[in-house]
C-alpha cells in the first residue's frame, strides 16, 4: 500500500465537527471520512437488497439459539 500526500483546502467548521466525532487528530479523520467514500457502494448495493433475500432459516428458530 503506497501513500500519497495531498494538500487540501476545507472549511475549518466542517473539519472541526469531523475531529470532534472522530476523537481522533486531522489526519486519521480524514482517512476515516475517505474510507466511509469508497465504501458508499457497497452500502447502496446492500439496501438495495432489503426484502429480496430469502433465507432457508425462520427468524423463531433463530431465537432458540
Amino acid at each position: 500500500m503506497g501513500l500519497r500526500k495531498l494538500t487540501i483546502e476545507v472549511p475549518e467548521d466542517i473539519l472541526e465537527r469531523a475531529v470532534s466525532a472522530t476523537g481522533q487528530g486531522i489526519t486519521p479523520t480524514i482517512r476515516k471520512g475517505l474510507e466511509l467514500v469508497a465504501a458508499s457502494r457497497a452500502y447502496a448495493q446492500l439496501r438495495s437488497l432489503k426484502g429480496k433475500v430469502k433465507f432457508s432459516i425462520r427468524l423463531s428458530q433463530l431465537r432458540k439459539d
